[in-house]
């Protein structure tokens, strides 16, 4: 069993520092320390607690250029998108900030008793399972809501950014939050997958793979605790034959591309209309050579490196697998030379259905673009995964793309634009993409116990 974890920069391979787990007996004390700190927490009153997430708001403003440094430094994000980052992070808490006494009031309801009302009540220590991706927003985009309503958070990080990890708990500190309400927990997999059996557990927040997922869900169905999971993406981007195939291709690129390609909702499947399919794999092309790998500190870089080598690996075995199946190449890229776990585009047409980029998660900058004869087959084909996160349709007729985005199983559908999550939306996927919702009032409930109270 691994003692220390490393952090490594992906643009030059070297590292950036090495950290010891923690030993069982602080975990034991940091799980104490919750349960006490709930115990205050949860007896503030909410705008109280709204005071406090309005001050994360602020933390993370202030220190927006330093913690963006952090995550490009560890997980390879193009400053500019890692700035971003966290300021959908303050926007997010400022939100919360604002919306949670409303969220936290009694609904009162006609029933036969004198009085019925429902009321919510936050359940307690919740332990938050968060990958690299976006090592800010997914730690704390959830926090936001599960923390307005009155819960504490534990935090097992993804072992590539143990420096954001702490990061994130010293943003809570900053912010003057009470001693244990926000915790990090430097651990492996295994042990985080043992916690959630401990009484001190009330529920857990998970976002990662869909393989991963499925052991959290099963540990926690196996102890009756609540489970969000958001898990792995293959969403389809729809170009249908009345499309502003510029815009499209633009679109498109833009998704794909964003973080490297190393994002769950990104667009990953371009399924085309045949009249303008030739048209657009041009424009895509077009498009996708303005993504260069980069320094990914340059303010110009839009296209960082992947996180580690093993991303690399994995991205030309699902390459290979198309191509060795009929697939073109239309635009060549793949694994760069020198320092770095830099990885080039790669566009591909005429890409078999049975092929891995077509019924895996491909999380990278390949692109694999598959011809349809009309809307049917497209919805049959976006529809033909084991994934439910999300989806795109481009079309200038509003009512075409709003009936055909009815017929897509995806958790999220947006037309003419790219995918990205916002405060007052649910955030989630079905089938294989997870279950449950974060962001909005519907994952503000997901982790309070909705209680309906009668007086006869």
């Amino acid at each position: 069993m691994k003692s220390k974890i490393t952090s490594i920069n992906p643009a030059t391979e070297e590292a950036n520092g090495t950290y010891e787990l923690y030993s069982e007996e602080k975990i034991n004390e940091i799980l104490k320390n919750s349960e006490q700190a709930f115990l205050e927490w949860s007896n503030l009153g909410v705008s109280k607690r709204a005071e406090y997430l309005a001050n994360v708001a602020d933390v993370l403003r202030k220190r927006k250029s330093e913690l963006g440094k952090i995550i490009t430094g560890e997980m390879g994000k193009p400053i500019k998108q890692a700035v971003g980052e966290i300021e959908k992070c303050a926007g997010t808490f400022e939100y919360f900030s604002k919306n949670a006494e409303e969220l936290m009031q009694p609904e009162i309801m006609e029933s036969d008793a004198k009085n019925c009302g429902i009321y919510f009540e936050p359940l307690g220590v919740i332990l938050s399972i968060k990958p690299w991706n976006f090592p800010f927003w997914q730690a704390i985009s959830f926090a936001a809501h599960a923390l307005a309503g009155g819960n504490v958070i534990l935090l097992k990080h993804s072992s590539y950014v143990p420096m954001c990890a702490l990061e994130i708990e010293g943003v809570f500190r900053e912010a003057g939050f009470p001693e244990g309400v926000y915790q990090t927990l430097l651990m492996d997999g295994k042990t985080a997958s043992s916690l959630i059996s401990r009484d001190e557990i009330a529920g857990v927040s998970f976002t990662g793979s869909t393989s991963a997922g499925k052991t959290v869900a099963e540990e926690a169905g196996r102890n009756m605790k609540k489970c969000i999971l958001e898990m792995g993406g293959s969403d389809p981007f729809i170009v249908l034959d009345d499309a502003d195939i510029e815009k499209a291709a633009k679109t498109g690129a833009s998704s794909r591309y964003m973080n490297a390609g190393q994002t769950c909702i990104s667009a990953k499947r371009f399924i085309v209309e045949e009249g303008v399919a030739e048209e657009f794999a041009s424009k895509f092309v077009e498009a996708t050579r303005s993504y260069a790998p980069g320094d990914p500190l340059d303010e110009n870089t839009k296209l960082g490196p992947l996180v580690r080598d093993e991303q690399r690996i994995l991205l030309e075995k699902q390459v290979n697998d198309a191509v060795s199946k009929g697939s073109k190449v239309i635009f060549e890229g793949g694994k760069t030379n020198g320092k770095g776990f830099y990885y080039s585009p790669v566009v591909l047409t005429d890409v078999p259905r049975d092929s891995r980029v077509m019924r895996e998660e491909t999380f990278g900058p390949v692109v694999p673009i598959i011809t349809v004869k009309d809307e049917k087959e497209a919805v049959e084909v976006a529809n033909g995964t084991r994934f439910g996160l999300g989806a795109t349709i481009c079309s200038q007729d509003e009512g075409r793309a709003h009936n055909l985005g009815k017929q897509l199983n995806a958790g999220t559908v947006f037309v003419n634009s790219v995918l990205k999550p916002e405060p007052q939306l649910p955030f989630g996927g079905i089938k294989d993409s997870g279950t449950g919702r974060e962001l909005s009032r519907f994952g503000f409930y997901e982790f309070m116990n909705i209680k309906t109270m009668k007086e006869y």
